[in-house]
């Protein structure tokens, strides 16, 4: 008997909550009916209410982001990528505008040899603090050139491969390379301005900025900015510093008299730091790592430097072998400039894979609001790393000069 009440008690509790649930359902529904024809919000996908959702909400609807850039340089941080790298776009975005642009709203310049999808753009708009634009690259800018053999390239390309070269097999990426040579600082939406800051998906930066590094690079004259400097594949530029070298006969009037020569030929091992570098130039292979860079686009646009470029191009060896665009950077910013005028960002904090470059100074780390990666050494301190030599050589720490 008492088995029986319980059953029918029970029975009744179910009946009234599931009579409430439903009550609230319909409610709801209404409620979100009459909000969306309020709100002129018909869609041939929307056909019923969807509940703890936004899909009714016109972004524009959820008011106007200020994105009137605070910044006073004229400058953007550009990023050439492609519609599938999106999360790690979206990654690299988050960290840098954490650390840096929400307090400056730079604009963001987006560039992609192929047109930008609508989820691409509406999804690195919102994540942008300040303005986006998006660029296609000319065809003719992101394609091997007429002239080049196919027949030699992809025997090159087949040697490299077998050699287990990085990226040997890849003519995107010797596009790529190409394009961040001689191409980059001539899209029409990189001609308006006077600095960029180089930016890749699936980096990450380990501290706050404390200063505008625009603002730093203009009121101090300089013309280019990098935080990591490690050795290049040699395997990768083998004719390179030939290159050069017939470049400087050629052009003498274009090498500066306070040039970094030594940072870029010098082969000795500084103290107890440095790697025995044993390339078959005068090159040492060092080079910064151009992932991340902050740069005067004056200087990429001047005569100097497109001569530079041109003569190399002339070669083919951009797709003959597999010339990088971070040695073509550095010995063109270590010839062509003054030394004085290349700045090592030393409190910044950076990460791309393998690399994490990450301040020393518990001081820094503390103000800077630092977060390193554990168990991952700053390739400041291991043989690899340049910088030791920079020190030395370019504009860097007096102390080592007496090495």
């Amino acid at each position: 008997m008492f088995r029986n009440v319980l059953i029918l008690v029970l029975a009744i509790v179910l009946a009234l909550q599931y009579n409430d649930n439903n009550n609230f359902y319909k409610r709801y529904l209404n409620k979100s009916i009459s909000i969306k024809k309020e709100l002129d919000l018909e869609h041939p996908d929307i056909d019923r209410a969807k509940l703890a959702t936004n899909a009714y909400i016109r972004p524009e609807l959820l008011g106007k982001r200020d994105r009137q850039q605070i910044g006073i340089e004229n400058a953007t941080i550009l990023m050439l990528t492609r519609n599938w790298e999106l999360p790690g776009v979206l990654d690299a975005m988050r960290s840098l505008e954490d650390r840096f642009n929400r307090d400056y709203k730079y604009p963001w310049t987006f560039l992609n040899d192929e047109p930008f999808t609508d989820d691409f753009i509406e999804k690195t708009s919102l994540m942008a603090s300040g303005k986006t634009e998006y660029g296609l690259i000319p065809e003719e800018e992101w394609s091997k050139p007429k002239w080049i053999n196919d027949t030699r390239m992809q025997e090159s390309m087949d040697k490299m491969v077998e050699d287990d070269v990085i990226y040997a097999g890849s003519l995107s990426y010797r596009n790529m390379c190409r394009f961040n040579s001689g191409f980059f600082y001539k899209q029409e939406l990189v001609k308006k301005y006077d600095y960029y800051f180089r930016v890749e998906p699936n980096v990450e930066y380990m501290c706050d900025f404390q200063y505008d590094p625009f603002t730093l690079m203009r009121k101090n004259g300089k013309l280019y900015g990098f935080i990591i400097t490690i050795h290049e594949y040699e395997a990768t530029i083998p004719t390179l510093w030939d290159t050069i070298e017939k470049f400087m006969d050629k052009y003498p009037e274009y090498i500066h008299e306070n040039n970094a020569f030594e940072f870029i030929t010098n082969k000795d091992i500084i103290g107890n730091i440095g790697l025995n570098v044993n390339s078959h130039s005068r090159y040492n292979l060092c080079h910064f790592w151009s992932n991340f860079e902050i740069g005067s686009l004056e200087f990429f646009r001047s005569k100097a430097y497109n001569d530079f470029f041109d003569f190399l191009e002339e070669t083919g060896n951009f797709y003959y072998e597999r010339w990088g665009d971070a040695p073509v950077h550095t010995l063109a910013v270590s010839l062509l400039m003054d030394k004085n005028k290349i700045h090592y960002f030393d409190d910044i904090g950076y990460y791309h894979e393998p690399f994490l470059s990450c301040p020393t100074s518990n001081m820094l780390k503390t103000n800077n609001r630092c977060i390193c990666k554990k168990n991952t050494k700053t390739i400041d301190l291991t043989p690899h790393s340049c910088l030791s030599r920079w020190w030395k050589f370019g504009s860097g720490r007096n102390f080592l000069k007496e090495f």
